[in-house]
């Protein structure tokens, strides 16, 4: 695809706080110097009266960086399965929209997720324009989003048809969400047809950093009531990251991010401050030993409560 280096992958959040787009610049910069070059957005990033906020804010920083590693910065997006979104043509006009905000054609476009699971009638055209897009040559590349191994094979198959290939898939995938991987088996498809895996969410939006606890703070809203629930039944998992992480002189969330990267994935964690796009990277340069990964593993799988699984994604 020529996206530069798929070592790692780094998903800005944005805050929509036009105040914080020279910190988030400042961010967006620092990765790219310490080459992590892809980053992830999506056209329902910022919706209403911010529509299209993130790649308009994407779009900038990316022009006005003039560091080092500036030719391999991969933007991705994911196009939104509207309700109203019905033909191919719609797709590809989402798309030019996209890259109008960023002032660049799109790297690797996406299918933001399935709708086989409320409206299969709808998916065919959808995949058609993506497929379009590519062929059209307004895209290096084309990924999907929150698909199962069935389901995946099915588009592949189409895709394959008319000499499309499947760049990425991207999946709900950190040490409280191993579903894709450990029952539906992504992972082993993924090798097969190759295309690479990308972790969404590594760090659990969070709970995996540390910084919550029972009886401390937690976030505001439905995160921090599902935080509630959580913590009580992962505290063997979260004791096991803190012991890997202190042995290792790493930080929790660097662990929990190696360990998707061991897996085989390209995580790719949120960042909003330049403290927060540091710890990220420190997880980049090192490898969780073959113990420490079985270690995890089982903590992972002994926990009485997982994330909640992403509604969209299919078998």
């Amino acid at each position: 695809m020529g996206c530069g280096t798929w070592a790692w992958g780094n998903r800005l959040l944005w805050g929509y706080d036009e105040s914080m787009d020279n910190q988030l610049q400042a961010v967006f910069n620092l990765c790219v110097s310490n080459v992590v070059t892809l980053f992830d957005t999506g056209d329902s990033y910022g919706t209403g009266r911010l529509n299209g906020r993130s790649e308009l804010l994407l779009g900038r920083f990316s022009q006005e960086y003039q560091g080092s590693g500036k030719e391999n910065i991969c933007i991705a997006t994911k196009l939104a399965a509207y309700p109203w979104r019905l033909t191919r043509s719609s797709m590809v006009s989402a798309c030019k929209a996209s890259a109008q905000r960023l002032g660049k054609n799109v790297d690797l476009v996406q299918m933001h997720w399935s709708t086989a699971n409320y409206a299969p009638w709808q998916e065919g055209q959808l995949l058609d324009g993506l497929a379009d897009l590519y062929e059209q040559g307004l895209v290096k590349g084309v990924g999907l989003s929150n698909y199962g191994p069935k389901r995946l094979k099915r588009v592949q198959q189409k895709f394959a048809e008319r000499g499309v290939p499947i760049t990425t898939l991207q999946v709900q995938y950190s040490l409280l969400s191993t579903y894709p991987v450990t029952q539906l088996g992504i992972k082993e498809v993924c090798d097969e047809l190759g295309i690479r895996l990308i972790a969404y969410s590594p760090l659990a939006l969070g709970i995996l950093t540390g910084k919550y606890s029972e009886k401390g703070s937690l976030p505001k809203g439905i995160r921090g009531l599902l935080f509630r629930q959580l913590l009580p039944g992962i505290r063997p998992l979260l004791a096991c990251l803190q012991e890997i992480a202190q042995s290792n002189n790493k930080t929790m969330s660097q662990v929990a991010i190696n360990w998707c990267i061991c897996k085989g994935s390209i995580p790719i964690p949120g960042a909003k401050t330049i403290e927060q796009a540091k710890d990220n990277i420190g997880a980049l340069g090192w490898q969780l030993n073959g113990s420490e990964i079985a270690e995890l593993d089982r903590a992972a799988a002994s926990t009485d409560k997982k994330m909640v699984q992403n509604i969209f994604q299919t078998k």
